[in-house]
């Protein structure tokens, strides 16, 4: 990288004088009033002797030296409170074969009366199970208008047919109602639980929870105004999510409210 004035042309008028030689073009900042550089390459302006080093929290942006103590105070790559609900890999399963809490008998040892025993067991806990699963493609009304339109590509139409199969599944199975709380893992821009809400449109005492990873952009579930309907998000991994902690909580404000 280097400052300008090496035949690379101008810059941007009220834009960063300096060249960002990885990306072939100035620097796209706006200075502050009377600088031709901005704060991350201030460095390059000749009365300037302030020392610019690394982050030491992430080494992508610079900051003075001088004010580093402030700089980590408030950095957006520090380390921030965990909230209630993380519990670190709560649900990562066991890591280690010696944490095994039972110790695992061959089939072949067992005797008559046990291998008897384990069978009852397992019916048991298999009764009621629809072992044989069957494609089972439906509809919901909600979504009839979307699939409808036209301006909808080949990925939009997927995704929302996708999405009525859902509602029209969840509906056959008499999970659409008041007084649920419904949670979305890795629920992205939160479309899913927007059709939900669609079709609940004129019930009452309805939660949505959403849990994505990642910071995510262009949300909808922030845009809903129906009264009747909560949203939440949670940014977490689910391999640390504890949802009990998270609804404990939940039940808890709502006591104090």
């Amino acid at each position: 990288m280097a400052a300008a004035g090496s035949g690379r042309g101008s810059p941007v008028p009220r834009r960063c004088a300096y060249f960002v030689e990885r990306k072939k073009r100035f620097c796209k900042m706006i200075p502050a009033s009377g600088r031709r550089f901005c704060g991350e390459h201030g460095q390059q302006e000749e009365e300037n002797d302030r020392k610019r080093i690394p982050c030491p929290l992430d080494p992508k942006h610079t900051v003075y030296e001088d004010q580093l103590q402030k700089h980590l105070k408030k950095c957006n790559s520090r380390e921030k409170p965990k909230p209630v609900y993380f519990v670190q890999d709560i649900n990562a399963g066991l890591k280690d074969v010696a944490e095994i809490p039972e110790k695992q008998v061959p089939i072949s040892s067992l005797s008559k009366e046990e291998l008897e025993n384990l069978i009852i067991k397992l019916k048991k806990a298999s009764n009621g199970l629809e072992l044989c699963l069957k494609e089972r493609i439906l509809s919901h009304q909600a979504l009839q208008e979307a699939l409808n339109d036209p301006k909808n590509g080949e990925s939009a139409f997927k995704h929302l047919k996708q999405q009525a199969s859902i509602l029209g599944n969840m509906e056959k199975l008499h999970l659409l109602g008041p007084g649920r709380c419904f949670v979305e893992f890795g629920a992205g821009r939160g479309k899913l639980s927007h059709w939900v809400d669609v079709a609940l449109q004129n019930v009452e005492n309805v939660q949505f929870l959403l849990v994505e990873r990642a910071t995510t952009r262009f949300k909808v579930d922030g845009k809903h105004k129906r009264r009747d309907s909560i949203f939440e998000r949670l940014q977490v991994d689910i391999q640390h999510l504890c949802l009990s902690k998270f609804l404990l909580g939940l039940h808890n404000s709502e006591i104090e409210a």
